[in-house]
Formats: structure tokens, C-alpha cells, sequence
């Protein structure tokens, strides 16, 4: 009989593990020829094509890949949620020794939690709005039968501690909405590890957040892993899984196609695809590639001054009738043709500042000038919109900022109609804004819920530069998008500045983007510019401690 290249592998991993007259540890689930499919009106989904996987006491598995690569539906299928109208069937599927094909609701419930820990992306949509995080820390406990009522505050306080979380009791009290991104995904940590599983299954624990939160999630995985819990990380950051998995799997269209050891993955791929994957994690070197020598030279002297801003602040009203200064005193400017990249924490101010920049609120104090025509000189609606025609906005989210009702050709059109255009200069215009963007014009007729994540990301692109526009405020644009598709939207964000002319504010958590599409960046922290200068020398040299700190947190690849 021929081993398939999985059951090689998991043979090679007992046999390193276990001594020769040892018994091989049972796996804390097993799954052999996993097909799970989804039935809908118009058309059958084939997500998760005969795949095998098991995982053992205190071992760490990643499953990598791109969006729809069936990479989520094998974690959930794995805690009986793969979904609605979803079908799963298996030779072999076994969760804590148990035939989990044979599980009704009621089992499931007795697993999830106690033998299997699930940790979701997005903890604010995760964690009950109307609940207390006291109440989702303790309904694990609780559920099970783990404690005695009177013994549950405790226990909750302690486990919110267990997970870095400060003043827990405090903690205990609050709704999500009132808590930070790392301090809800420390929170959802904390339920998922009440039941005391065996085995977590974290999907895109990190993906929103900023480096040092990020950072923060991974040790206290590291450390559920030193205190013999098994893992299984889904991802599609590679950086991130190389510095915390064992084995690693790689998934594409539904199946895995390669596997092995976290060095044989990374240091020694032999799949295409894997290799491509890696090709596309975000490089220093490739930084110093894309952002030349813009500041080199003396160059970015003769550059007219595209956008400044000085002594920029805005408050804005908070608990007890207190005011919170979310930017204070800021300086910079842009040059013409410069791509600038504002980096910081949740907090520090990034998105005010954007929001200022581009004139949807108004600062407390200072001015912000494009092409040294300011918004408070504004005096009219036609001076508010040609100032609004140089300064362009690309969002994190494309979709939330789409009418769902409008197809591709509506969208991009819609800037440009009552703005003195003809239609047949308006339809000459959508062609070359699809070719600067490399969409095809059978794209025109579908709706954004029709187009993958990157090919949103484009169409968006196309109707901000739809106006011709000197200035692209990018906030946040490839924080959601897999490797491959974030290389070409930076590729193509770094080719229209370059064809184009038109300068960048780059807005993001993911350090290692900016260091590979900016030639110069400002760090921010409670509302300061703390740093400034080329990107080489604020990564390479960092001149502040917050900086430094910054720095040391970006998650790196390692073979």
C-alpha cells in the first residue's frame, strides 16, 4: 500500500516524537478523506476535497492559504460548525477518541470548549455584544461544570490574567465594544481556554491587528503550547506561522497541496503555489527596491509641496464630560510624486488624521493645505469640490463603501458624472482607468459581491483616480487581502505613482507593507508625530523608543 504524502509525513512526526517502545499518542483529532460541500439554489460549493489530518497532544499545525481555499471551513468542520446547508462527510473523523461523524448538537456542545478551544478573527463580531466579558468567559465553565457558581468570579478574573489582560476585575465588567482590538482578542483567548481544551483552533487570531498587539496574541499561543496544549493556526501570514508551527500544512481550491515540517515548508518548498506564497510576503529588501531613491540625492528638494498641514489638532468628547486628544500639533508635508506612509498603534491617531487630511472633519486648531489652497479657505460648495477633485480616498473595506446595487461600470462612473464629462468621455475614461488597474472590461457589468477580495480593491482604486486626483489616501487598503493579492495591489499602487505622478498617504498596521511601498514615513503615538524621516533609516535606525519598539514586533519569516 502507498502512503499518501500526509500519512508519511504524520508517520515521520511519531516516530521523532515518541521513543521506539513507546505507544504512539492518541491524536486529539483525526480526519481521513474530509469532503465538505455546500448545496445552495443555484450552484454546489466542492470546499474541502478529500483531506487528511491529525493533530496531537501539544503539537502546533498551521493550515496556510488564500481565501477560498477551504482553510476556515476545515477548522470549523473540525468543531462541528462548518455552516448552513454545508455537507460533511469523512472516512475517518475523530475528535478526543470519539467517532465525530455520529454527533448530534448536543455532543458538539460537550466538545466545543472542553476538549476543542475555538479562537475567531474578529473578536468585536465574535464576543455578545450584550454580554459582559465576565458572562463569555465564564459560560465555558459554567457549561461544563468546571467550578462551583460562587468559585466562577474568580476563576474568570484569574483566566483574564492568565492572558495579560489589566486590572481584570475591571476588565470583567465591560461590554466589547469598550475594550481595544488586542484587549477583545485577549478576551476571546480567555473563553477559549476557560474549558480547559486540549486543543485550540485559532483562525486569523492576528490578522487586525498592530504589530506590538500582534505580537502580544502569538506569545500567549507559545505559551498555551509550553503548557502542552495543541494548536492549529489558520493564516494566511506566513510570517506569523513561521515563528510558532510545527508542521504545516498549505491548502489551495479545497486540498492540501504540500506539507512537512515548518523548515521543509518555508526553507525548502516544492509546490508552486507554496513558493508563490512566499515570493509575495512583504520583503525589506523588495522596500528599498520599490521606494528607490526618492529620498536620496537631494531629489525631493525639487519637488513642489504637495500637502501640509500645521499644528493640526482634534478632540473629541469623551466619558464624564472629559475631552480626548486624538491629534495634537501635527506637522508634515507631502512632496509631489512622494509616497508617505503613517504608521501606529490602534489609537495613535492614524485615522483622525486621515479624516482631517481629507476634510470630512474639522481640526480645533491648524490648517491643512493642498497645492497651498487650504479647506477652511474654501468659501463655496465649487471650491470645496475642486479641492476635493486633487485628494482621493481608497478604503480598507471597498465593499462597505459600494452601493451593492450598482455594477462595476456604475461605480467607477459615478465620479466622474456632473463633473462637465460627455459620455462618450466618460466611457473613454473607464477604459483607461481598467487599464491602469488591470480589469477587464467583463467585469463592468458584475456587482461588487461578485468580485474577489483583490479585484474590489482594484475597482475601488479605478473611481478614485477616476478624477484625475494629485493625492491617493490609501487607509488600511491591503490589511485584509491575502499575500499574494497584497503584493499586486502594492505592485499596482507603485506603478500608478510612477506612471501617473500621483502622490501616497499610506495608512497601515503591517509594517513590513509600508517599509515595501513608501519612500519616507511618520511614526505616531497618542496623537504625536514621535518620528520621521526616509523609510530606510527610521526601520534600520530608529531614533525613538517607541519606534524601536515598533520594529522589533514585525513579524518575520523564518525557515
Amino acid at each position: 500500500m502507498t502512503l499518501s504524502i500526509l500519512e508519511r509525513a504524520t508517520s515521520q512526526e511519531i516516530s521523532r516524537a515518541e521513543p521506539a517502545d513507546a505507544t504512539p499518542a492518541r491524536p486529539l483529532v483525526e480526519v481521513r478523506g474530509l469532503n465538505v460541500r455546500f448545496n445552495g439554489r443555484r450552484r454546489s460549493v466542492h470546499a474541502v476535497r478529500g483531506l487528511d489530518l491529525a493533530i496531537y497532544p501539544g503539537e502546533v499545525v498551521a493550515i496556510v492559504g488564500e481565501s477560498g481555499s477551504g482553510k476556515s471551513v476545515t477548522a470549523r468542520s473540525l468543531t462541528g460548525l462548518a455552516g448552513d446547508n454545508s455537507t460533511v462527510e469523512a472516512n475517518l473523523f475523530t475528535v478526543a477518541g470519539k467517532n465525530a461523524l455520529q454527533f448530534k448538537e448536543r455532543q458538539w456542545r460537550q466538545v466545543r470548549g472542553r476538549h476543542v478551544g475555538l479562537v475567531l478573527q474578529d473578536a468585536l463580531v465574535s464576543l455578545d455584544p450584550l454580554r459582559k466579558i465576565e458572562a463569555e468567559v465564564a459560560e465555558p465553565i459554567l457549561t461544563h461544570g468546571l467550578a462551583k457558581r460562587r468559585e466562577v468570579p474568580g476563576k474568570v478574573r484569574s483566566l483574564l490574567a492568565s492572558v495579560g489582560i489589566d486590572d481584570p476585575e475591571v476588565r470583567a465588567k465591560q461590554y466589547p465594544h469598550e475594550l481595544s482590538g488586542g484587549l477583545r482578542q485577549r478576551a476571546l483567548i480567555a473563553s477559549a481556554i476557560a474549558g480547559e481544551p486540549e486543543l485550540i483552533i485559532a483562525d486569523e487570531p492576528t490578522t487586525a491587528l498592530d504589530v506590538t498587539v500582534q505580537a502580544q496574541v502569538i506569545n500567549l499561543l507559545k505559551a498555551r503550547r509550553d503548557a502542552g496544549t495543541a494548536l492549529l493556526i489558520i493564516s494566511h501570514d506566513l510570517a506569523v506561522v513561521s515563528g510558532i508551527a510545527d508542521r504545516i500544512l498549505v491548502m489551495k481550491d479545497g486540498e492540501i497541496v504540500e506539507q512537512g515540517s515548518a523548515a521543509e515548508v518555508l526553507g525548502n518548498a516544492k509546490n508552486p503555489y507554496t513558493k508563490a506564497l512566499l515570493a509575495a510576503v512583504p520583503s525589506r529588501d523588495l522596500g528599498r527596491e520599490v521606494a528607490g531613491t526618492a529620498d536620496g540625492g537631494g531629489a525631493t528638494g525639487e519637488r513642489a509641496l504637495q500637502v501640509q498641514t500645521t499644528g493640526l489638532s482634534k478632540s473629541f468628547s469623551a466619558p464624564g464630560g472629559k475631552r480626548r486628544l486624538a491629534v495634537r500639533g501635527v506637522d508634515f508635508q507631502l512632496l509631489r510624486g512622494e509616497k508617505l506612509g503613517i504608521v501606529g498603534e490602534s489609537g495613535s491617531g492614524k485615522s483622525t488624521l486621515v479624516r482631517l487630511i481629507l476634510g470630512l472633519i474639522e481640526p480645533d486648531a491648524g490648517e491643512v493645505e493642498i497645492d497651498g489652497f487650504g479647506w477652511h479657505q474654501a468659501r463655496s460648495r465649487a471650491q470645496t469640490r475642486e479641492l476635493r477633485k486633487k485628494i482621493q480616498f481608497v478604503a480598507q473595506d471597498p465593499a462597505g463603501s459600494f452601493d451593492p446595487r450598482y455594477t462595476v461600470e456604475e461605480i467607477i462612473k459615478e465620479p466622474l458624472r456632473g463633473n462637465g464629462y460627455s459620455a462618450e468621455r466618460i466611457d473613454a475614461r473607464v477604459s483607461e482607468l481598467l487599464e491602469l488597474t488591470a480589469l477587464t472590461a467583463d467585469l463592468l457589468p458584475a456587482h461588487p459581491r461578485e468580485l474577489s477580495g483583490g479585484q474590489r480593491q482594484r475597482v475601488s482604486i479605478a473611481r478614485a483616480l477616476a478624477l484625475d486626483p494629485d493625492v491617493l489616501v490609501c487607509d488600511e487598503p491591503v490589511s485584509a487581502l491575502d499575500v499574494s493579492v497584497q503584493a499586486q495591489i502594492l505592485d499596482l499602487l507603485a506603478d500608478l505613482s510612477q506612471r501617473t505622478g500621483t502622490s501616497l498617504i499610506f495608512i497601515s498596521h503591517d509594517l513590513a507593507v509600508v517599509h515595501q511601498l513608501v519612500d519616507r514615513v511618520i511614526v505616531m503615538k497618542d496623537g504625536e508625530i514621535v518620528e520621521s524621516g526616509p523609510v530606510d533609516t527610521v526601520f534600520d535606525s530608529p531614533g525613538h523608543p517607541y519606534t524601536t519598539k515598533l520594529m522589533a514586533a514585525i513579524p518575520r519569516l523564518r525557515a
